[in-house]
């Protein structure tokens, strides 16, 4: 009997199948323990282990102890979607256009994601993707290079990821949101950073949530 899949992945969980999906898109096999230790950035084999036992028992994928590379994605060739790869964000000081537009890349780039790693609830024909620049938000596990998965929206809540356009000074960036006291504060995760203060609200475009996070290790974006 089929084991129940549950949606409740942790962060580590999501980018050890991105590694086991590229590899299985690339190469047409799975990839080492070790490599996934690399690709992953985990220290340890038993971690990874650890992981692959939970995924297992999740029936993200199956395991045979006796093959070398005897890991298998359950449903993977039917699970891949296309997003578009609609440009570059910043991650850092906001950045002026052209080189924030988010048409920047050319139309046919795309990135591949499992559809298993993304919220159930959430309508992939909607998504967009755009490519970090900087290292404002490294707490919050987004490096520079990184790619990050959006969903459009208008409107955030205190505390929530999102891509901004500050009208007033033709900018983009990525940062956590907050309204206080009328005005807005974009907060980065990074202790060597200061936040950006807005005093006028109605300057603050908000173009997108951060769906998902792809760590930007060697070829895991299309």
């Amino acid at each position: 009997m089929a084991r129940k899949r549950s949606s409740a992945l942790s962060e580590r969980q999501k980018k050890i199948l991105q590694v086991l999906q590229y590899f299985q898109d690339k190469f047409g096999y799975p990839p080492s323990i070790r490599e996934i230790c690399d690709q992953a950035k985990v220290s340890s084999t038993s971690v990874v282990n650890y992981y692959l036992d939970q995924l297992e028992e999740m029936g993200y994928i199956e395991r045979d102890s006796r093959v070398s590379r005897g890991i298998r994605l359950v449903g993977a060739s039917s699970g891949l979607i296309k997003i578009p790869l609609a440009g570059r964000i910043a991650a850092g000081a906001p950045l002026p256009v052209p080189s924030s537009d988010f048409s920047l890349f050319e139309p046919e780039s795309m990135v591949d994601i499992a559809s298993s790693l993304l919220p159930s609830r959430e309508r992939t024909n909607d998504l967009f993707a755009l490519e970090v620049q900087g290292d404002s938000m490294i707490d919050a596990m987004v490096y520079d290079g990184d790619i990050v998965v959006m969903k459009p929206a208008k409107d955030a809540h205190n505390g929530e990821m999102v891509a901004v356009w500050l009208n007033d000074r033709e900018e983009t960036t990525l940062k956590y949101f907050y309204l206080e006291n009328g005005r807005v504060r974009l907060q980065p995760a990074n202790p060597t950073m200061k936040p950006i203060y807005i005093d006028d609200p109605s300057t603050v475009e908000i173009q997108g949530k951060v769906v998902m996070v792809i760590r930007q290790v060697q070829g895991l974006v299309a």
